[in-house]
């Protein structure tokens, strides 16, 4: 092997195994994986090993950045902005702009020149969308009020890095004396223009019935290379116009949104994405001054601490101002305080174009990579310490529940337990539903619903709601623990009311009964037989046919389960198989209709303790 390809085999090699040690790492330690290519950068860079020109790594890992663009062009799908418009452009647009405009105002005081103010303020303004993903997704919280609008959020950031990326060379032109050649700068003006038609008039006129015809070949191949050829091909001819590839990139993705090909080409762009994005986080860190960082590392701390706390703090701001309540606006202002990787494209931009200096670039390199390590840091923190003060300096008092009589106490008030009392109200059955969700409780009362707030794992609140009067209590909470302490409460203090609880699983239903409650269900368990029933009926099989086998397999489940309580989780494996349903032919008479598949049978006869 020749000396040449030795050192770009080993080169490869040490930046494989940078990402397979550096990222499991820094999730392992609670940070984001952005940090961790960071940090192998700056192993593997001239402060380390020393194993590449940076330069090189990052003109090749641009790429990665204009594939990025391209799939945020694919996931902003014009029904979806205007779904969420009011969100995206109220809320994005003040979070941005105010948090920019005040980041900029604390550079511009350090010495920063205005357009060099301007883009280290909006670029530090912008939010980890990767980080604040993955914290949403590991609370459940993405779904959530304060998670829909913190994604908005990040949504209007995406759309914004493209006006940013055309302003970095505006701002350097700017500094510079009017060109004196108008009729060169109106032309370089009709090449771009030029640039935007064609990508548009291709990708709504050219594009689908190039994928459809390469779909028809079925060579996967053929459809890889194509997605890799328009990305690229857009990227190219905006940046032979004399703008950013990024936006070329992004117009082909945006165009290709709403495609039938979509998906398939989100599969093939996304691991060339993924490797292309990691070295280029990593070539910035390869570009780190470690020396200046460590000279620096305390004023580099502070401007951290610093520009998290803006970010804090103009999130809590907007997010009360919107009605949401102190708990999600904390957790928001948490979420969103990390600044976003575009940050890391926007600095050695501005670099090059002048706007920033060497060191101010790595200086605020540095900032954007600790505030990243700050953000999940205080989001754990938040999660943390909510409950506890909850507990020891409630937001709100229960309520008066002197109007409280029903014959039925609902306890969450959840899409579980407004199902249950929705049955209830239907038949006009005198119902106390009480529930310790602010934000729930406010909306059921813009339907007419009267909610009373309090905590139902607390003895006092279910005294006062009525407990000890009602014939039924139906536990209906979406947490296990919380379920089982009022199970335990109720059955101390209200033995003549028939408790009804919300199972998390078959374990729980398993300990419910052990308890001796009176009715358990879990919560998943009936729209799992409807489905099943259903997706039966649609293979055709006959309707009455399968009733009866969904009503088997609920008799046999039930059994089980009662077998499992006396003789432990992995008793009744060996029960009597399902009988088969037998189906009358839809269309061919002379067929026999098809039993039920013999893996289906075993699976049902043997199911495990995950089930329903």
């Amino acid at each position: 092997m020749h000396g040449t390809d030795h050192t770009l085999f080993l080169s490869a090699l040490a930046f494989l195994a940078a990402a397979v040690i550096s990222v499991p790492l820094a999730k392992r330690l609670g940070l984001s994986p952005v940090v961790g290519y960071l940090a192998a950068g700056i192993a593997i860079g001239p402060a380390g090993f020393n194993v590449a020109d940076p330069g090189t790594v990052i003109t090749v890992a641009e790429l990665g950045v204009v594939l990025l663009l391209f799939l945020i062009g694919m996931e902003l799908q014009p029904s979806r902005l205007l779904s969420m418009g009011r969100y995206i452009f109220g809320l994005g647009t003040a979070q941005l702009l105010v948090t920019g405009v005040l980041i900029a105002g604390v550079a511009w005081s350090r010495g920063f020149t205005i357009a060099g103010a301007v883009i280290s303020g909006m670029a530090l303004a912008m939010s980890a969308t990767s980080i604040a993903l993955q914290l949403l997704t590991e609370r459940g919280d993405l779904q959530s009020g304060y998670g829909q609008r913190a994604f908005s959020i990040l949504l209007f950031q995406d759309i914004a890095i493209v006006p940013l990326l055309a302003l970095v060379p505006l701002l350097a032109t700017a500094k510079q004396d009017l060109p004196a050649d108008p009729i060169g700068t109106l032309l370089q003006a009709l090449a771009a223009i030029s640039a935007v038609v064609v990508i548009v008039v291709a990708g709504r006129y050219l594009l689908n019935p190039l994928f459809r015809v390469l779909a028809r070949s079925g060579a996967r191949e053929a459809m890889t290379a194509a997605a890799l050829l328009v990305v690229l091909g857009a990227a190219g001819l905006m940046a032979a116009a004399g703008l950013s590839m990024a936006l070329g990139a992004f117009l082909a993705g945006l165009l290709l949104s709403e495609s039938t090909f979509r998906h398939e080409l989100e599969a093939n762009i996304e691991a060339f994405r993924g490797l292309l994005l990691s070295m280029f986080f990593m070539g910035v860190g390869m570009t780190l001054d470690l020396h200046l960082v460590l000279t620096h590392l305390g004023a580099i701390t502070g401007a951290a601490v610093l520009i998290t706390f803006i970010k804090f703090l103009v999130v809590f701001l907007l997010y009360r101002g919107d009605h949401n309540t102190r708990t999600e606006a904390l957790k928001a202002g948490a979420v969103l305080m990390p600044a976003g990787e575009f940050a890391f494209v926007l600095f050695p931009l501005a670099l090059s174009n002048g706007i920033l200096g060497k060191e101010q670039a790595e200086f605020l390199t540095a900032i954007a990579a600790m505030t990243m390590m700050i953000g999940p840091l205080v989001f754990s923190a938040i999660n943390r310490l909510l409950p506890r003060f909850k507990k020891e300096t409630p937001e709100r008092e229960a309520d008066d529940f002197s109007e409280a009589n029903g014959r039925v106490l609902v306890i969450g008030f959840g899409r579980f337990g407004q199902i249950v009392a929705q049955c209830l109200l239907a038949e006009g059955v005198q119902v106390t539903i009480i529930d310790n969700d602010v934000e729930m409780i406010q909306s059921a009362g813009r339907f007419g619903v009267h909610i009373y707030y309090g905590d139902g794992t607390r003895l006092d609140v279910l005294r006062a709601a009525g407990a000890e009067n009602v014939e039924v209590i139906c536990v209906c909470v979406d947490d296990r623990e919380s379920a089982d302490r009022i199970v335990d409460i109720a059955q101390g203090s209200f033995p003549n009311a028939s408790l009804h609880v919300r199972a998390f699983d078959r374990v729980h239903s398993m300990d419910l009964l052990r308890k001796g409650v009176r009715f358990e269900i879990r919560e998943t368990l009936e729209s799992a037989f409807a489905f099943g029933g259903r997706t039966l009926e649609v293979l055709g099989f006959d309707k009455d046919a399968v009733g009866e086998l969904v009503a088997d397999v609920r008799a046999r489940d039930r059994l089980r389960l009662e077998r499992q309580v006396e003789e432990g989780l992995f008793s009744g494996g060996a029960m009597v198989p399902p009988r088969k349903v037998e189906p009358e032919p839809l269309t061919e008479p002379e067929k026999p209709a098809r039993p039920l598949n013999p893996e289906a049978q075993d699976v049902l006869a043997h199911e495990t303790e995950f089930s329903g």
